[in-house]
């Protein structure tokens, strides 16, 4: 009888195994939802209007998984990804101005240093190390010397911050892991490459596309540089829009480099291009936009796009 025994609790074990296996096929086949890169570009002061974008994402509870960040990108990405919400960034913002970041320190390399942004960092940075953020993050700079992108990804956040937002001729180069380091602009205006190569599903690109110089003319020599590498910019982005599945322009004419004093502004124009983005980017979620909700959307034409979307 007991081995009797063992062959019916045999059969009853084979048979609530067979029954398990179906639900278990089914779980794994249930859809995964695809992760979300937000490739945040440079552009000064107007990268507030980066501030905006993040906010919209928040309000409408769609989940970062990782961020991008070139030169001032990289600097709201990292405060982004340390675990502030886009209204605590809101606040800072307005408070911050040029010599926040820049001190005079006239050199062959640079008219100033941003060493002062280190302390900044550590101010509302919530940790130093790329490995303690909430949300995984690349921060691009340009080697100086071979003129190689550099992504961080690990080690010190603000010693990657600082490299990517040594904009040439205005600031000092960086040296970090034993390489003189510039802005990340020269290598991805908009980082999207990198947050491809993490892992990301899809790629948010948000390039803040203006010139430096106003019908007026240059005020300084540094509009005359910077206009020269808006000018290169345009015509270098090919490939990072290759790896971008939607790009997002907010519209930025008119701010200048230096605009530090219009956040508002700024904040507003960020959201309203992801206002305008928000239906592609719901769709790859599987969300779907409520019955006669109205879509901000400004149209030319019974075909135009929303202004501040570009079709990848």
């Amino acid at each position: 009888m007991s081995e009797f025994g063992k062959i019916v609790r045999s059969v009853q074990a084979f048979s609530r195994h067979l029954s398990r296996a179906p639900k278990s096929e089914e779980k794994s086949m249930s859809p995964k939802r695809p992760t979300l890169g937000v490739a945040l570009g440079g552009g000064f002061a107007r990268g507030i209007a980066h501030i905006g974008l993040l906010k919209v994402l928040e309000e409408e509870n769609i989940p970062v998984d990782y961020v991008g960040g070139t030169s001032v990108g990289s600097l709201i990405g990292a405060v982004y990804c340390s675990g502030l919400s886009a209204n605590e960034m809101k606040e800072i913002a307005s408070q911050v101005r040029f010599r926040t970041f820049a001190r005079w320190t006239l050199s062959r390399y640079g008219f100033f240093s941003n060493d002062r942004m280190e302390q900044w960092l550590a101010q509302y940075l919530h940790c130093s190390k790329f490995e303690d953020l909430k949300i995984p993050l690349a921060v691009v700079a340009t080697d100086f010397k071979t003129g190689e992108p550099v992504v961080f990804r690990s080690g010190s956040i603000a010693d990657a911050v600082r490299a990517s937002c040594a904009y040439p001729g205005m600031f000092q180069p960086v040296e970090a892991d034993g390489r003189m380091l510039v802005d990340g602009m020269l290598s991805y205006a908009v980082p999207t490459t990198p947050l491809k190569q993490m892992g990301a599903d899809r790629v948010l690109g948000v390039y803040l596309s203006a010139h430096w110089v106003q019908m007026r003319g240059p005020r300084s020599p540094f509009d005359v540089i910077g206009q020269c590498f808006s000018i290169a910019q345009d015509r270098m982005s090919n490939e990072w829009k290759r790896d971008a599945d939607l790009i997002v322009e907010p519209n930025v004419e008119g701010f200048s480099y230096d605009a530090f004093e219009r956040t508002t502004e700024l904040i507003h124009a960020g959201e309203e291009a992801m206002r305008a983005a928000l239906p592609t980017v719901k769709k790859w979620l599987g969300k779907t936009e409520p019955a006669g909700k109205p879509k901000l959307s400004r149209k030319t034409g019974p075909e135009a796009e929303p202004q501040g979307i570009v079709p990848s």
